[in-house]
């Protein structure tokens, strides 16, 4: 598999490893933009510009990591109401519930879908989705 064919198609298999070298480089690029903004370094709307810019292959590897566990790529859309959950001003709430839907509901989900996606083995063979993983070419 290709790098474009990785980052930009949302059909396919890939494997845990391709699947935590993306979210690593991920992380670790919006830690440098977002460090780079709180210095004054560059706007934050430039780091949330390429924040926006990187959803796109995110969404891709994710999509192909579910495919790879016999799932749809329809699962990655519970990432939504997680971080809209997070997100969420749950002061105006009593205490259960501000943690119940503000903290624990969100984390929850964030939790299941990192072990499902990074830690759970792949459909051994070919599935619904495609043949056996291959690897990426970095080259």
């Amino acid at each position: 598999m290709t790098i474009q064919l990785w980052l930009f198609s949302f059909k396919g298999r890939i494997g845990r490893r391709d699947f935590w070298i993306w979210i690593g480089v991920w992380i670790a690029g919006l830690a440098i933009l977002f460090t780079l903004a709180g210095a004054k370094i560059m706007p934050y709307s430039t780091a949330g510009f390429f924040l926006s810019g990187s959803l796109i292959p995110t969404a891709a590897v994710i999509v192909k990591r579910l495919h790879d566990r016999n799932k749809k790529g329809w699962w990655a859309l519970l990432f939504i109401p997680a971080w809209l959950l997070l997100a969420g001003n749950w002061d105006v709430f009593g205490s259960v519930a501000q943690w119940g839907l503000g903290r624990f509901i969100p984390t929850l989900i964030l939790v299941m879908m990192i072990m499902d996606l990074g830690a759970f083995v792949g459909t051994q063979g070919e599935n619904r989705f495609g043949k056996d993983t291959s690897e990426v070419k970095y080259r």
